[in-house]
């Protein structure tokens, strides 16, 4: 019997058993798909047209001035679409938190999935609703695809922002 517990002990790597406790882990799959020149370049379009729409606004000012202070927007459907969007982005966060931490993976992310995708979409739709509604008065129809610009920009950024505590740690040795 081999002392594995001993201070001289190294496994050589013969051993397949022995040798699985001191390797690292392997890192998230998703890291490592590279994008092609394509998608590269869609993003930058959703980016740069989202900045465009932020910076100019509606020729004017830009569009942070006119959501604070322009006073053709209306106020109560524009607090009840940011509150519906802050609402699901508190809901994303808890569920990539709750997935995160379970120890069964498949198991949990599924359950909180398809618990939450349904008030997710009707949220995301009335809060979409509510915005439009909101910004109506200065863009008219054109407030529709504005939306959406931004909505696009923000699906290209938020995966490539990495929480501290989320992020994946590929330095630790598997215990198991």
């Amino acid at each position: 019997m081999r002392q594995r517990h001993s201070q001289g002990y190294a496994s050589s790597g013969d051993d397949l058993e022995d040798d699985a406790f001191s390797r690292l882990a392997p890192g998230p799959q998703l890291l490592t798909r590279s994008q092609t020149c394509i998608e590269i370049v869609g993003n930058i379009l959703w980016i740069g047209s989202a900045l465009f729409i932020v910076y100019f606004g509606d020729g004017r000012a830009n569009l942070i001035y006119l959501m604070w202070y322009d006073g053709r927007i209306r106020r109560l459907p524009l607090h009840l679409g940011i509150a519906g969007v802050w609402f699901n982005i508190i809901i994303f966060f808890y569920i990539c938190v709750l997935a995160w931490r379970a120890r069964r993976f498949g198991e949990k992310w599924e359950l909180a999935t398809m618990c939450a995708l349904p008030y997710v979409t009707v949220l995301g739709l009335i809060s979409f609703c509510l915005l439009s509604f909101a910004l109506w008065p200065i863009w008219g129809f054109l407030s529709l695809p504005l939306l959406f610009t931004l909505f696009m920009a923000c699906m290209v950024v938020c995966p490539n922002i990495m929480i501290g505590f989320l992020r994946p740690q590929n330095d630790v040795l598997r215990i198991d």
